[in-house]
């Protein structure tokens, strides 16, 4: 006689979840929040199948709510109720608890230690897919879809600046405006400087949500803000210098954060411009 088959630990919580792989590494959210934040990570480990062995094992300290193959294959690995460990030391919007008002999501790279590939484009059109399942259960606005760097500059660089953010955007997730181009002009804010310009940037940075004080100086923080930022928004060039191109971006940010970004919205939109 046959051995029964084992049931996962928890149904999960969404239909485009191939397998439930439970991992012990878990805890409630302070609270009682509900998450209303995506956190997306990568791996950053050589291989696929040790990473997710490593958020699924007994003490390891780590795990994620979902884990995307190359291949588009979704692993969910804590409910989204309860609070998985995958922010650290972090900060957004001034909240320190990441973890707790998160849902983190592993996406399988290898990372800049390891040759850093492109992700492929049927993982991009998976981890699409998993958010705007995850919106459907949860109230995330687009501006609080963010990147490990975001709320971790000093410690992170995933999902890094290879990550297709405005592929994402155009599909109904997360926010993006088109970065400002980038001219070999103009005043850069660097190291050593100490501008007013340098406190404008500091307090706008902080009113997107990264985790700057204005202090007028341009510090070793502030270089790792601004680099976090361009990965994230300008990854054409990534080097933590605060040209026009970034300031511009960033602005443009701020300015267009509570407009509409359903995907009816911007049908109407583009109905209108063009016309009948």
């Amino acid at each position: 006689m046959s051995a029964p088959m084992s049931r996962p630990a928890f149904a999960p919580d969404s239909s485009v979840v191939a397998e439930v792989m439970p991992s012990p590494n878990h805890g409630e959210r302070s609270d009682g929040r509900r998450p209303d934040m995506i956190l997306l990570h990568y791996t950053g480990m050589a291989d696929a199948d040790s990473a997710l062995a490593l958020l699924c094992a007994q003490g390891s300290n780590v795990s994620a709510h979902y884990f995307v193959f190359e291949d588009g294959r979704i692993i969910q690995m804590v409910a989204e109720s309860r609070r998985a460990w995958h922010a650290g030391k972090s900060e957004w919007a001034g909240e320190t608890d990441i973890n707790s008002c998160s849902i983190g999501i592993e996406i399988a790279n290898p990372g800049h230690d390891h040759g850093y590939p492109e992700f492929p484009k049927r993982q991009i059109a998976a981890v699409t897919t998993l958010c705007r399942s995850i919106q459907t259960r949860n109230a995330i606005v687009p501006a609080r879809v963010l990147a490990h760097s975001d709320v971790a500059p000093a410690r992170k660089q995933d999902p890094g600046e290879k990550f297709p953010w405005r592929a994402l955007h155009e599909s109904g997730v997360g926010h993006w405006v088109k970065p400002a181009p980038i001219m070999n002009f103009g005043q850069v804010l660097a190291p050593a400087s100490r501008a007013d310009a340098v406190i404008a940037l500091q307090k706008s940075l902080r009113e997107y949500g990264y985790g700057i004080e204005a202090n007028g100086d341009y510090d070793s923080n502030t270089v790792e803000v601004v680099t976090a930022f361009q990965r994230h928004f300008r990854p054409e060039r990534v080097d933590g210098h605060a040209d026009p191109s970034t300031r511009s971006t960033l602005q443009e940010l701020l300015a267009s954060r509570g407009r509409a970004r359903t995907i009816a919205a911007r049908a109407r939109t583009a109905i209108l411009r063009v016309g009948p």
